[in-house]
């Protein structure tokens, strides 16, 4: 009777386990990345486990060097593991695929096509089984949201780097992608048009139902708390962990002028702020 018993917990961990893992977007799971180089093997993150749930927006944040990037480039499929898994949608990832869009912070734009054909060639790439008239409608609709249909015959030298931006990410939603990864996306952007792709970004996820899984990595406090529902902090690297993960206790929708006045944000800058600097004023620098 006790063998019994003892098989049907198993069974029923089993379960519970493929439960969770069925409704994560993205399952890390004992990750370590290492590269050789000259000087030798460098690891650059070491047993990192991380599971993010679907329409979850987290951010990933640490000093440079990290390993920010290289996590976000396993789950993208253009970085490999050196030891463990990492599963997108509860397949393992073996290399890129259309089920995750990639905005960087180049923008990665063709300079000879037009703002409107370069969210067309994406479409096209990634939707092989869609008809052209449904292709137009994606681009045009993608471009509007982000209010640039008007500037779509326009090249990328002739727009500015917000718009260049907004391209990019209506290329990224183009394909509709259920994971949406950005990296370090708005660091080249002025302050108050980083504030605006902040809330375009989130019209966007919002527009979408809040379907898509969102994982920003990014060296701004303030950018993570707004946009994120948790915040991944990492250790210095070589061999960079998970340090703590941060909640983001704010409601949504968000607005800027209000939640910096609100006890939880500054309670999760605070805490953010001692994660990441030791030194805060010239009195602490031996």
């Amino acid at each position: 009777m006790e063998s019994i018993i003892n098989k049907n917990s198993e069974v029923s961990v089993e379960k519970m386990i493929e439960k969770a893992i069925s409704t994560a977007a993205i399952s890390i799971d004992n990750l370590t990345i290492s590269f050789k180089t000259p000087k030798g093997v460098y690891t650059a993150i070491k047993n990192i486990s991380l599971t993010v749930e679907k329409g979850e927006i987290i951010a990933l944040i640490g000093h440079s060097g990290c390993g920010k990037s290289t996590l976000m480039g396993a789950v993208s499929g253009m970085v490999k593991a050196t030891e463990g898994t990492v599963l997108a949608n509860g397949n393992k990832v073996t290399g890129p695929g259309p089920d995750r869009g990639i905005v960087f912070q180049n923008y990665s734009l063709l300079p000879w096509l037009t703002v409107y054909k370069n969210v067309y060639e994406a479409v096209d790439s990634a939707l092989k089984n869609v008809s052209m008239a449904e292709k137009k409608a994606l681009v045009e609709k993608n471009l509007k949201q982000v209010n640039l249909w008007e500037h779509k015959d326009k090249l990328p030298g002739q727009i500015s780097g917000g718009m260049k931006q907004r391209v990019a990410i209506a290329r990224a939603f183009a394909i509709n992608p259920s994971i949406l990864l950005l990296d370090e996306p708005f660091g080249a952007l002025d302050a108050l048009t980083k504030s605006t792709m902040h809330v375009e970004l989130l019209k966007l996820w919002n527009l979408d139902n809040r379907e898509k899984t969102i994982v920003i990595v990014t060296h701004d406090i303030e950018e993570a708390i707004f946009l994120s529902d948790r915040v991944v902090v990492l250790n210095n690297g070589p061999e960079a962990t998970i340090k703590e993960i941060v909640d983001v206790p704010l409601p949504r929708p968000r607005n800027k002028k209000d939640i910096v006045h609100l006890p939880e944000y500054m309670q999760t800058h605070d805490r953010l702020l001692n994660l990441l600097i030791d030194k805060f004023s010239i009195d602490d620098i031996q």
